[in-house]
């Protein structure tokens, strides 16, 4: 009887063992699918960056018949909780960090604070808050915190006044686009100032930006830069005849600066522009109209 006693205890312990295998499993499972997948601290940041703006549905851009994205933040017991399922926001799916905030057209009214949670988010790489209204309110200089930022989005949004010199300290940017704010200026810094960090740029936008100034030659060296927007800027002096032969540039538009002198070079065959807006620009000599011809 012995022998058969242990064939019997034998396979009921391996079913038993298996069982309790299964349970630890699923509740593994369920733990990791009902906790908060977010940093704690990135959640409070949002949610305090949200505290400053209230959502106006006039606002240009913004669609009234969808719900603002930021109106899904908000912190309770559930999914909801985790702020990387929220509208507008993505995150690390190592460190659970934020990376990219999206809050372009979200019927956001107000100004961002210099002590706003935004500025906390150290691991963002993207942040788009284009056609929005921050009232005319200058952009806070702390922007210059988020080192890792490789885009940058804030145009059609009623920002003023100065851009920010810390701007240019972000030299891990690849797109940056402030354009279509006419209140915004670039006085202090200049056009070299702001983008002699910024060497790694595939686009810049400035569009309607007041600059007043020069178009810097070390912008010729930009070797990565596809798309340039520097229209209706008030641009001066002559413009560098190297960045019409940028080996990567497919659009380039420099229109409504009266005061800005241009010779256009000799486009050898298998050019990558594939657009080109030069009205105003006064070019020297024939070379506009023998480029036409």
């Amino acid at each position: 009887m012995k022998p058969s006693f242990c064939l019997f205890i034998m396979p009921t312990s391996l079913f038993s063992l298996l069982l309790l295998c299964n349970l630890i499993a699923f509740s593994n499972s369920f733990s990791s699918s009902t906790q908060p997948r977010c940093n704690d601290d990135d959640r409070s940041y949002l949610l305090q960056f949200k505290e400053g703006f209230v959502i106006d549905n006039s606002i240009y851009g913004c669609d009234p018949s969808a719900p603002s994205k930021i109106e899904s933040w908000k912190l309770f017991h559930g999914e909801s909780s985790d702020c990387c399922s929220w509208d507008g926001v993505e995150c690390d799916e190592e460190t659970n960090h934020v990376i990219s905030l999206d809050l372009s057209s979200s019927c956001i009214f107000g100004s961002i604070k210099s002590n706003s949670g935004l500025f906390h988010l150290l691991q963002l790489r993207r942040l788009n808050l284009a056609y929005n209204d921050f009232n005319f309110s200058q952009i806070p200089e702390q922007v210059g915190h988020l080192l890792r930022l490789t885009h940058l989005n804030l145009s059609s949004s009623r920002f003023s006044g100065e851009i920010p010199d810390e701007i240019s300290n972000l030299s891990s940017l690849i797109s940056l686009d402030l354009s279509d704010n006419n209140d915004l200026r670039l006085h202090k810094l200049s056009l070299r100032g702001l983008v002699q960090n910024l060497t790694h740029l595939k686009a810049l936008h400035l569009s309607s930006v007041d600059i007043l100034s020069r178009v810097p030659d070390l912008l010729a060296n930009f070797s990565a830069l596809q798309s340039l927007q520097l229209d209706q800027c008030e641009l001066q002096g002559e413009f560098p005849t190297g960045i019409f032969q940028l080996p990567e540039l497919k659009m380039l538009d420099i229109s409504g600066n009266s005061d800005l002198k241009a010779s256009l070079p000799d486009f050898q065959k298998g050019s990558p522009l594939k657009s080109m807006s030069l009205s105003e620009v006064k070019f020297r000599s024939q070379s506009f109209f023998d480029w036409k011809s």
